[in-house]
């Protein structure tokens, strides 16, 4: 079977557990709560439900195996900015589903007329830092010892943005616009 991108909806509770339980803790030290405790899941879905995060997952043979999240506050100051949230299984890595899963949200991200995104992970994340750069993120700062892992070991936390407008505005000056 292929893989395929699609919405993450509440039958995908208990898969979306499995698949972050798989997933090396480090990864999920930028996310700011636990992903492998049910009563996360539980928030995001709500949130979802609620129309604060617009979520999506790769499938493969039935098996969760990337999500992505675009996480926002509409009733904010930041109304116009996204938090986009990248999870990759360690054997779906350098596949291009990441890039698949960053390209799709940040269409979800067009429709919803967002102008900024950002993306937190630690700098140490050599290969998602180069992925979003290589989609015009920028390294816009750098939180030291802002997360600890559960050892309590503190880690720094990059954040990368990308100004969605000037960056779509690019894509169809170039003809990239069109898939």
């Amino acid at each position: 079977m292929s893989q395929r991108i699609r919405r993450f909806r509440s039958p995908d509770r208990d898969a979306m557990i499995a698949f972050a339980q798989d997933l090396p803790e480090h990864d999920l030290l930028f996310l700011g709560r636990d992903l492998k405790h049910p009563r996360v899941v539980e928030a995001w879905l709500t949130a979802i439900d609620d129309g604060w995060i617009d979520s999506l997952l790769a499938e493969k043979d039935g098996e969760i195996v990337g999500s992505v999240a675009l996480v926002r506050d509409p009733l904010g100051w930041s109304a116009h900015v996204g938090e986009v949230r990248l999870l990759v299984s360690s054997e779906r890595r350098g596949a291009g589903l990441g890039r698949d899963l960053l390209q799709a949200i940040m269409a979800v991200a067009v429709e919803r007329r967002l102008a900024k995104l950002t993306a937190a992970m630690t700098p140490d994340q050599r290969n998602s830092v180069a992925l979003f750069e290589s989609l015009g993120f920028r390294g816009e700062a750098l939180l030291k010892n802002q997360v600890r892992d559960r050892s309590g070991q503190p880690h720094d936390l990059a954040i990368l943005s990308l100004d969605l407008a000037r960056h779509e505005a690019s894509q169809r000056a170039y003809g990239f616009d069109e898939a």
